[in-house]
């Protein structure tokens, strides 16, 4: 499926950048609760089974992902503060909290880019490029599509139109590897592109759909798929 393949989109949320959870969940900290990173993982993939369900059936938008994650964890923790829940909303909708980068990000998309044209399509505030650059890689893409500044979100086809016409690139000659099955999978075989999860947390392990858990299992499956 991907011999003829020539161009690559990254998603960045839990694809190629991670969330701050220090900065943004300071409101918790203030507070004197600690939210255990397992308790976060777990929740993550629950969450994101249900959230694709509900896209599925109605289409909601992709920012309601975070409001359906922070309700359950304060139903979790018992702990009931509706302006501290928006608070933790607001902070993990700000891109610039999105700067937690894996090491050898740079080094490995630097090697895909030997292969393929690279760019990224995010559902952003219109500010993903800054921190792209603020993370030192902004300059591996050829081209940076926020929705922020298109105005259309994923799964919405004109986001991933609009980002391939950035590479004149054909539907069937791209890929697109994002985190989210309703949002990034679904947007982009829609639209004709193929379409790899990046499941960092393991919530498709069992959707039977192309997932990877790092880009170095990207690279592994390019390569894999490249000689078929």
């Amino acid at each position: 499926m991907t011999s003829k393949l020539k161009v690559i989109f990254f998603d960045v949320g839990n694809t190629l950048l991670f969330p701050n959870r220090e900065r943004i969940h300071a409101p918790l900290a203030e507070r004197g609760v600690d939210v255990k990173t397992d308790h976060l993982c777990d929740l993550e993939r629950r969450i994101k089974n249900q959230f694709d369900s509900l896209m599925i059936a109605d289409g909601n938008h992709d920012h309601g992902f975070w409001r359906m994650f922070y309700t359950q964890l304060f139903k979790e923790i018992d702990l009931e503060d509706s302006a501290l829940c928006d608070q933790l909303v607001t902070n993990i909708r700000d891109s610039g909290n999105w700067d937690q980068i894996r090491p050898g990000t740079r080094e490995k998309l630097e090697d895909v880019a030997r292969s393929y044209r690279i760019a990224v399509i995010s559902n952003a505030d219109g500010r993903i490029d800054a921190v792209l650059r603020r993370c030192g890689i902004h300059d591996c893409f050829l081209s940076i599509t926020d929705s922020g500044l298109v105005g259309y979100e994923k799964p919405h086809p004109e986001i991933f139109v609009q980002a391939l016409k950035t590479l004149n690139a054909a539907p069937d000659e791209s890929l697109y590897v994002g985190d989210v099955y309703s949002v990034d999978y679904l947007g982009a075989t829609g639209t004709g592109m193929q379409a790899v999860l990046m499941d960092v947390s393991g919530a498709y392990k069992y959707k039977g759909v192309p997932r990877v858990e790092s880009l170095e299992e990207l690279q592994s499956w390019l390569g894999t798929h490249r000689s078929q």
